[in-house]
């Protein structure tokens, strides 16, 4: 809160150090998983996040909600789908068969 208080603009960096490194970092002991951690955050922390309809996942879906009430964001969360589909994950929409298959 500190840093998105007291800077003009938001030090996207710093934030991905503080979560990436500090917050999370010390319960990631795995220098691949800690890559994947700092991945996946580079998604959400980024200048781009600040513009209108920035899409989080292939598709149409997922993507940052316009600005407005608290409403208008309760709104958006009840409005997404019950099941991910496996794009949201970065994955092939063949893993959605491969996951079924699985589970059968």
């Amino acid at each position: 809160q500190m840093f998105l208080n007291d800077y003009k603009e938001v030090p996207f960096e710093a934030l991905t150090y503080l979560t990436g490194e500090c917050n999370y970092g010390g319960r990631v002991t795995d220098d691949k998983d800690r890559r994947l951690l700092l991945s996946l955050l580079s998604t959400f922390y980024c200048k781009e996040i600040e513009e209108d309809h920035y899409c989080l996942a292939p598709g149409d879906i997922y993507h940052v909600p316009p600005h407005g009430p608290y409403q208008s964001y309760i709104d958006y969360l009840r409005n997404l789908p019950i099941t991910a589909h496996p794009e949201v994950f970065g994955l092939h929409e063949n893993a959605d068969i491969t996951k079924d298959n699985q589970e059968t």
